[in-house]
Formats: C-alpha cells, structure tokens, sequence
C-alpha cells in the first residue's frame, strides 16, 4: 500500500482543500496546483435448459437452426470475461466505459462498437468505473485495491492510487475533480485529480462499504456498510454528522447492501439483506419511514427526478414503486429472476431494470406499465448505463458482452 503523502498522514485531513460548505472548482484547481471445483452431475439428472426462457426464431440461413432473440443495435465483446460496471459520458452519451473480469476497462464509441481506449494496468477484476462531472477523466477501480484515471483527449494515465484493499465503488464529486472510493475493507477514501493527491481517509464503519457518494449539492457523504450502519460525513473534515445503526431498533438488523439520494440532497433510501428499506432525512439523521415490501435482499434502488417517487429492486424479481410522500408502496413490478440495477430515466417518470433473467426492462412509473423488454445476452445483466433522454441503454452482462439497445 502506497502512503498517501509523503508528509501526510491517512487519519490527518488536508486542510484549505475543501471550502466549508462544499468543494468546488477552485478548491479543486487548488489542490491540482500541488503536486471452484463441485460434485459431477449424474448422468441421468435433468440439466438446466441454458435457452429458457428466451424467444426463439428461425435462422435466415437454416430453418432448422433456432438463434436467440437479440434486440440490440450494436456490441461490444472485447472483455471476454464478466463485465461488471458500464458508465456513459456526461456529455456525449454515446461514449462509453466498461469494466470487467479481465482486469481491463474499456472506452468504446456505442454507435459503432469501436474501441476508443483499452484502459489497463489492473491485476484484478475491474468493478466500478466513472467519468468525471464533464467528462475530462475516467476512473477505473478494481478488486486489487488500486484506482486508476486518465484523461479523456488522449487517453493518458494521469493518475494511479492506492489505499483500500478490494474497491467497491466509486464516485466523482459534483462540482469538481475529486474522487471518492469505498473499500471492502471498511474505509472511504478521497483523492484530488488529477494529480492524484490524497485528501481525507473516512474510518467509522466496521464492514465493507457496500455503497455510498458524495450528495447531488457536493456538501455531504453518505455510506453503507455491511455492518448495518449508514454514515452521513463531512467531507472537509472527514467528521461523522450523524451515524444511524442497529442499535435504533427502528434501522436496520442486517448488512445493508444498496443506497440511493435524491436530487434535492435532502433524503436517502438504504436497503437490506432481508428486503426491508428505510427512507432517512440526511439533514437531520432522522429515519423517515420503513418501506418493506421485499421477500429478499434489496440490491438497488433510484429516486425519480421529476416526481416524489422511488424504485427498490429486490432479488426477489420485484421492484416496489413508493411515494416518498406518503411513503405507501404504489405498485410492484416482476421480471422473472433477480432485480440487479434499478435506474429512472435523468427528468423523467421512466425506470429501466436490468436482471438475472438476462432481460433489460423499461417501465413507466405513473402506470406500472412495461413499455419495453429488451433482450440479447446469455447471462444476467449485471450493471445498465441509461441515456440523458431515455432513448439508449447499454448494458454488462456476466456473458462477457455490452450491448446497446434502443427504444
């Protein structure tokens, strides 16, 4: 593990590189001024139908061969291993970049297919990956503990850092180009890019941090842990605001697996293990209300822009719409396997789904219509990009393989 500075240390924060309410562009610019092995199966076991489940049709070249449905416009196959974590460039939505089990990220041009730039440098699987607020950086974070960036006009390595063991996941702050990564290892990490110069190490949790980033207004952190705790950090001074856990018999009992804020920076959603989630007001540390409707562990949850609505999506196969004003379930949603990601469309009532059942799903909020289901991998799609203006979706499937779809 590299220091963070030479004459720094973890647990000290940097002082002046964080303006009292919230970084910005110039406290930015600042900072960048300084430098498996099972039993066999029996012969005679019924084995999975690898094809169930998918809408057949006759091949144009044989009408004895059957091919799977396949509704994407464009691929891209490169990683040849799971791909975990897809992102779409802040201003031109049809830049592209994944990150996968070949310990490779990618930038890719999703009209075409064309690779941009191969991104490497990893010695693990690559988990989570993000573009900077314009654009400018992309940041690849990995299973082996390193984050790395470069810059997006030429694709140069300007930065790689370490600190945490296994990266969880990642996030850009708002207003600048700060970097922040939640670890397995139970620490929140914070960088100034691109020079890549430590900032502020957040120690509070005791488990993973399963999810977490900087508020939509810059001003506060929020974190999740598998220790059923949920953090609401300064970011300056790396100081606890307020701290909500299993000792409330109100919170959480079990690992808290997923978190969403809404826009307004005002309230979060977390959700559990056992499908249970709570709404919290994240400027007074106050639980809102309980929202259950789940029969197993909640792996994602968004807010909806333009309306006081919510999605949770479950393992279960069911994804709960709730009223955060009311706090009653409005509808639920079924794929037919495990909810992965959940995301709304940016400034409108739609919601796309990705699942185990290798489906990509949109719906309409108001309605609890499915107005599209989208299919083409052979495996669970494991992470979804959404376009601005709804209209493109790419995805990374456990199949290896991105696909872009269109409505």
């Amino acid at each position: 593990m590299s220091a963070p500075h030479p004459d720094q240390h973890p647990d000290q924060p940097v002082e002046d590189e964080i303006d009292e309410e919230y970084l910005n562009a110039d406290d930015v610019e600042e900072v960048a001024a300084y430098e498996d092995g099972g039993e066999p199966m029996d012969s005679d076991e019924e084995q999975e139908n690898p094809l169930e489940g998918y809408e057949m049709r006759p091949s144009e070249t044989d009408e004895n061969v059957m091919e799977l449905a396949d509704d994407s416009i464009q691929g891209f196959f490169a990683h040849g291993e799971p791909v975990y974590a897809v992102a779409m460039h802040p201003k031109d939505n049809t830049i592209i970049v994944t990150g996968g089990g070949d310990d490779k990220s990618y930038v890719w041009q999703a009209a075409s297919g064309e690779k941009i730039y191969e991104l490497d440098g990893h010695t693990d699987s690559v988990t989570a990956v993000a573009f900077s607020v314009e654009g400018d950086y992309v940041a690849s974070a990995g299973m082996d503990g390193r984050i790395r960036v470069w810059r997006m006009d030429n694709g140069e390595l300007c930065a790689s850092v370490e600190g945490p063991d296994e990266v969880v996941w990642i996030n850009w702050h708002p207003k600048g180009n700060v970097l922040l990564a939640g670890a397995n290892d139970a620490t929140i990490w914070m960088w100034a890019m691109p020079s890549g110069k430590f900032m502020n190490i957040f120690n509070g949790h005791s488990g993973p941090v399963t999810a977490g980033g900087f508020t939509p207004d810059g001003k506060k952190i929020v974190s999740v842990s598998e220790d059923s705790t949920m953090i609401i950090w300064d970011p300056k001074t790396a100081a606890a605001e307020f701290r909500l856990s299993s000792d409330d018999a109100r919170f959480h009992a079990e690992s808290i697996t997923s978190l969403a804020i809404n826009r307004d920076s005002t309230l979060a959603i977390s959700g559990d293990m056992e499908g249970k989630a709570r709404l919290i007001n994240i400027t007074s540390g106050s639980i809102v209300a309980s929202l259950e409707n789940h029969a197993d562990s909640v792996e994602s949850i968004s807010f909806c822009d333009i309306l006081p609505l919510a999605a949770t999506g479950s393992v279960d196969g069911t994804i709960s719409i709730w009223d955060t004003q009311t706090h009653r379930l409005r509808s639920t949603l079924q794929h037919d396997d495990a909810i992965i990601k959940v995301r709304f469309v940016k400034n409108a009532p739609y919601l796309v789904s990705c699942s185990a059942d290798r489906t990509v799903r949109m719906w309409d909020a108001r309605t609890a219509q499915c107005v599209k289901v989208w299919q083409g991998h052979r495996d669970a799609v494991l992470d979804i990009a959404v376009s601005d203006d709804g209209a493109g979706v790419v995805t990374a499937s456990d199949d290896g393989h991105c696909l872009v779809f269109h409505v």
